[in-house]
């Protein structure tokens, strides 16, 4: 297995860095954290079974068509959805 950082996998795979940390914390790609110089730092493991999948999940996605309209609704539904957690937070902050 070949150890990449985030950021290598994240420009071989034309994916945003936070898209590639969300693989890692749902554990969709195997990863491992390194202390260097006190600081934590996370690495990818990769290999070829988990290239393919990711592979057939980035090209999945890429493939599906959407209207502006599914896109519009989509992204009213996620803000809608942060403000109800931020709403949470901030009750949970003021207690």
């Amino acid at each position: 297995m070949q150890r990449v950082s985030l950021r290598e996998y994240a420009k071989k795979h034309k994916l945003s860095f936070f898209n590639v940390m969300k693989m890692v914390r749902s554990g969709e790609v195997k990863s491992e954290m390194v202390m260097e110089e006190g600081k934590e730092v996370w690495y990818v493991l990769v290999d070829a079974k988990q290239e393919e999948a990711v592979a057939q999940k980035i090209q999945a996605h890429a493939n599906q068509p959407q209207t502006p309209q599914e896109e519009i609704a989509q992204l009213k539904a996620e803000i809608e959805r942060l403000r109800s957690a931020l709403e949470a937070c901030e009750k949970s902050k003021n207690k």
